[in-house]
C-alpha cells in the first residue's frame, strides 16, 4: 500500500536537528522523498507498523509531529501530481 509520511521536527536545538536528520533517513529508507518532509512509501502491513514505531521513537511528542496517510492500494487514481517532476514513481523500478 502506499503511505504518505510527513513530518515536522522542530530544530531550534541541536538534538531537534539530530532527529529530524534521523527521521529524514529512516524515511529514506523506506520511500521517496517528494517535497522536503514528505515521502512516498510503498509498504506492506509489517513494514508500516515497523517503521511507525522506528519514527515514534526518534520524535519528541512534545514539539515534533509525525501524520501518516494509508492511501492504500489503488493510490495511482488518489494522487495528482502537477509541476516539475522529483524523480521516479514510488512503485517503479530502479535499475544500478
Amino acid at each position: 500500500m502506499l503511505v504518505l509520511i510527513t513530518y515536522d521536527v522542530n530544530t531550534e536545538t541541536a538534538a531537534g536537528r539530530s532527529r529530524l536528520r534521523k527521521v529524514a533517513k529512516q524515511c529514506v529508507n523506506y520511500g521517496t522523498r517528494v517535497q522536503n518532509s514528505v515521502f512516498e512509501c510503498i509498504l506492506d502491513n509489517a513494514q508500516s507498523v515497523l517503521l511507525k514505531s522506528i519514527l515514534t521513537d526518534i520524535i519528541d511528542e512534545e514539539v515534533d509531529s509525525l501524520r501518516f496517510y494509508y492511501l492504500g492500494n489503488n493510490y495511482k487514481t488518489k494522487v495528482e501530481h502537477i509541476g516539475v517532476d522529483r524523480g521516479l514513481a514510488v512503485d517503479q523500478t530502479l535499475i544500478l
